[in-house]
């Protein structure tokens, strides 16, 4: 059993202090012109940028657009099953028309090849998902297998070269397939068991935190051999992705620190990826390792890998498979029609399951003016949660949609990598993030996931059961944090939960 030390409980003043110190560090970091890299901001948009980007003085009241985390693309209207699932509030009609098409589209049911429905046919020969909506229900947070059930979650692979760098197994590809087109074998299944590891915060609570131990059974294609590393990953929330698309590489970047430079403890880092489209190296942000840089990458690769499906980006109609250890694939049927092109999801389906994938609103903030709220939000910025958690940005004025461009958002991420110590490592790495580290996730619209998923399951893996739980696990940078956070006494627990779970 871990246990914390009790801290003393800090005054508010000193809370607002350490609030103001530990966050407000990009908007000011070039001093008459505060953010030179805003190229898309006139110098006076500028500074207007900077001061409602800056972090809070006090905590009396709700900051100024507060209750709009998506700016004007909030959802204000639906806050029960369906709240992830509503379109950018701003959208004309042409846009709205566009976002239900994609919404068909990522709700589609693909079947194999041969099909009488030759427009949704191809998936596989070995896939996760017959749908995206399959895998983000209802537009929400997956959760790791149970009783069976594991289309939600999927498990990354790969090998390290003698070069040192990681490529997808030879056999089994970059992830594993535990479905199949009939007649062929699943590559395996994916079960997971738990261990409960007590935790005694320093009020003399227990939490019981469980790590899970992860096997893959009924091999399709033989052993995968002890070197293969594998990657626990449930489903992420589909909501504000548009926007977060419309944030600034240079934001993001005056926010790294990956020598730490200022000494805080926290370093985080770019993760940066190939651009498929281009070859060119650029900045990741989608994903739980920000592997992808743009909704179109992550969305190509989501139909190759999870389906089974080709597009422009990526071209082998045979999905995942290897003809190394898998030949007889590529023998199969595939969905390509000549009349609709050469890949099974031709660009202009891509293009509507891109919008509707940028337009799906964050829904409004809930109880924001309430006083438990507000003191939680003074101990979310006082224990350092905001040092990785930013909570604002200002999208592009020349973002690709109208309707994401120039608009206060509060997702509570810094879109970096940040090293979450041993607990949560994987062990694999992912362009240049390491086995240790992960991108912060955004918080928008985690208290609404009871309300959309039916569970509360967190972390990469759905191993937190809990807010608290997830807040348990960080490490390494994060550490820092959470220790602030076990020493709280529970009433100051639980406002600083509910200010989470009101996101």
């Amino acid at each position: 059993m871990f246990t914390f030390a009790r801290r003393a409980r800090p005054g508010l003043a000193a809370l607002a202090a350490a609030c103001f110190t530990a966050t407000l560090t990009a908007p000011t970091l070039a001093g008459g012109d505060p953010m030179p890299w805003r190229t898309d901001l006139t110098p006076k948009d500028r500074g207007r940028v900077a001061k409602v980007t800056a972090a809070p003085k006090a905590f009396t009241a709700p900051e100024p657009f507060e209750p709009m985390p998506g700016g004007a693309t909030t959802n204000t209207r639906v806050f029960g099953r369906d709240a992830f699932s509503q379109f950018s509030g701003n959208l004309d009609f042409a846009g709205e028309e566009s976002f239900k098409l994609g919404n068909g589209l990522f709700r589609r049911l693909w079947v194999s090849s041969p099909s009488s429905t030759q427009a949704a046919d191809g998936l596989g020969p070995l896939y996760n998902s017959r749908a995206c909506q399959n895998c983000h229900l209802k537009d929400g947070r997956g959760h790791p297998p149970e009783g069976g059930d594991a289309e939600s979650f999927l498990m990354r692979l790969s090998v390290q070269g003698s070069d040192g760098v990681d490529r997808p197994h030879p056999v089994y590809g970059g992830q594993l397939q535990d479905l199949a087109v009939p007649g062929f074998p699943a590559e395996g299944r994916i079960s997971v068991t738990y261990e409960e590891r007590p935790v005694t915060l320093a009020d003399g609570t227990v939490v019981s935190l469980r790590a899970p131990t992860y096997a893959v059974t009924d091999l399709g294609f033989g052993p995968m051999g002890e070197e293969t590393r594998m990657s626990p990953r449930v489903a992420t929330p589909m909501i504000g992705l548009g926007l977060l698309e419309a944030v600034h590489p240079g934001d993001i970047e005056a926010l790294a620190d990956p020598d730490d430079a200022d000494g805080d403890g926290i370093s985080g880092r770019v993760n940066r990826v190939v651009d498929d489209r281009t070859g060119a190296i650029v900045l990741g942000r989608f994903g739980w390792k920000a592997g992808q840089p743009t909704i179109e990458q992550q969305s190509a690769h989501a139909f190759f890998g999870d389906m089974g499906l080709s597009t422009p980006l990526m071209t082998a109609a045979a999905g995942d498979c290897t003809r190394a250890g898998q030949p007889a694939c590529f023998d199969l049927p595939t969905g390509v029609q000549e009349r609709l092109g050469a890949f099974e999801v031709p660009q202009d389906v891509l293009d509507l399951v891109v919008f509707y994938s940028r337009n799906l609103a964050v829904p409004a903030r809930r109880e924001v003016d309430d006083p438990e709220v507000l003191r939680g939000k003074e101990l979310f910025h006082a224990s350092g949660c905001a040092a990785c958690h930013q909570p604002k940005f200002v999208t592009r004025r020349d973002a690709a949609e109208k309707e994401l461009a120039f608009q206060l958002i509060w997702p509570f991420t810094d879109l970096l990598l940040h090293d979450m110590g041993e607990g949560l490592a994987d062990d694999r790495p992912e362009a240049e993030a390491s086995g240790r580290e992960w991108r912060t996730a955004p918080l928008w619209g985690l208290g609404l996931t009871k309300a959309v998923n039916g569970h509360t399951y967190y972390l990469h893996d759905g191993r937190a059961r809990s807010v608290l739980e997830a807040i348990l696990w960080h490490g390494g940078e994060g550490e820092a944090a959470r220790d602030a956070v076990a020493g709280l006494d529970e009433a100051d627990r639980r406002a600083l939960i509910r200010y989470v779970e009101s996101l």
